[in-house]
């Protein structure tokens, strides 16, 4: 068998937060039995409302805990936000790097790396025992040595791309203005 050569390529890498991704599970588990049990044991206008305050609020969990995700690939990287799908060519990107949070910067433009969190709190630890790298500084590390190595590519140049997740906006707007109505309506 042969060893890889540096030029080989590679899937795509794919950056969450665990502990996002727990905790998502765990609201929609709550807000699931909270509003199944409204929607079932309730009486009057109030099945509906939970129905209506579940569909505003299971997309909004969804995005804010489940979607965020970072897909660094040899050509581009795909930054998944709440709201936004973001694709950056290499050639686009100036600099990935990690304040207070994790951010990629491109044709003047700072883009927020939701799926990559920064903790202060293991940042200090690793400063003052000299231990390792928190992981979202390794992280950017990383990314930041991609787009460096994937930059001149003739498959990794182009315009940022910024699409809307209407699969996320719609439906919770559609579940705030129910859940509004229902109210008035009484």
């Amino acid at each position: 068998m042969t060893s890889p050569s540096p030029e080989q390529e590679y899937a795509d890498r794919r950056y969450r937060s665990p502990a996002g991704i727990a905790g998502g599970v765990l609201m929609l588990a709550l807000a699931g039995w909270l509003g199944g049990d409204a929607a079932v044991r309730g009486e009057g206008s109030t099945p509906w409302l939970a129905l209506a305050g579940l569909l505003c609020v299971v997309p909004l969990i969804i995005a804010f805990t489940l979607r965020p995700a970072v897909f660094a690939g040899a050509s581009r990287l795909l930054v998944r936000n709440p709201f936004r799908t973001i694709t950056l060519p290499w050639g686009a990107v100036d600099a990935v790097r990690a304040g207070y949070s994790s951010e990629v910067l491109a044709g003047g433009s700072t883009y927020q790396l939701w799926a990559v969190p920064v903790s202060l709190r293991k940042r200090k630890r690793a400063a003052r025992g000299g231990a390792e790298a928190a992981p979202a500084d390794q992280t950017v590390a990383e990314l930041q040595e991609l787009a460096e190595r994937n930059a001149s590519r003739e498959d990794a140049q182009g315009d940022v791309v910024v699409r809307w997740a209407y699969e996320v906006l719609v439906p919770a707007g559609v579940g705030l203005v129910l859940f509004v109505v229902l109210l008035v309506v009484g």
